[in-house]
């Protein structure tokens, strides 16, 4: 979504990253593989969704053509999940606690999981950001928001049985064993090592190759990223 955005020049810049792998891909008896959604009947939220986005990645990487193989059926105010459920779609994405329900319940197979499976499991999946207005102008605040929810990542890492407990004391969620389950899959100490530029580096290569937006690597990453505050904090924490 952040490359797309920057894409169509929206005025934001990508800050760091927040954590690796919390989407998992679910197809039914037809679908054993990413391969096999050629033809297949997937189910986005809407075209340029962040379902629709991170498929049509996905399906290009294996030499799929995410317009033109895909049938996608876009749901309007039925969820896809709710729409494999009920068999109108082949397969879809699905982020927590959607995967962690349909486990319990026994329904359709995974076929691709963002945490394990290469190359998605060496990439962030989500990222800060903030308008370059505000970037530009509060860098102290801008500082402070990024420390905090680093910060947050590595108690979600060190405690996330209290993490989980609070999502549901805040009515995030009524699911304390889905939310227990996601937290403790999820890496969320990747940001002290990787670097969060080969993630914009890898999707936006994808979506360059997927024809889902023009503009080389080497200009979103440019245009729309400052790790200023990221090196800053990185050294900070450490010490």
């Amino acid at each position: 979504m952040l490359i797309a955005g920057l894409e169509q020049g929206v005025a934001i810049s990508v800050l760091g990253p927040v954590h690796v792998g919390c989407f998992e891909v679910f197809g039914n008896e037809q679908v054993r593989s990413i391969t096999d959604l050629k033809g297949k009947s997937v189910g986005v939220e809407a075209f340029g969704s962040p379902t629709h986005l991170f498929l049509s990645v996905i399906a290009g990487d294996v030499g799929i053509d995410p317009g033109k193989d895909i049938n996608w059926i876009t749901s309007g105010s039925v969820k896809p999940m709710q729409l494999f459920i009920d068999g109108k779609i082949d397969a879809f994405l699905g982020f927590p606690p959607e995967p962690q329900d349909l486990r319990a319940r026994g329904i359709g197979r995974i076929i691709l999981d963002s945490t394990v499976d290469r190359p998605w499991s060496q990439y962030f999946c989500c990222m800060l950001f903030g308008s370059k207005d505000y970037v530009r102008n509060y860098p102290v605040a801008t500082k402070r928001v990024v420390r905090a929810l680093l910060k947050a990542a590595d108690i979600c890492t060190n405690d996330p049985a209290a993490v989980a407990q609070r999502l549901v004391d805040a009515e995030f969620t009524s699911r304390y064993d889905y939310a227990v389950q996601s937290l403790q899959k999820l890496p969320y100490d990747k940001w002290r090592e990787w670097d969060a530029e080969d993630t914009m580096r890898f999707y936006a290569l994808r979506m360059h190759e997927a024809g889902l937006i023009k503009s080389s690597p080497q200009k979103i990453i440019a245009d729309g990223t400052d790790w200023r505050f990221l090196d800053e904090i990185k050294r900070e924490l450490k010490a």
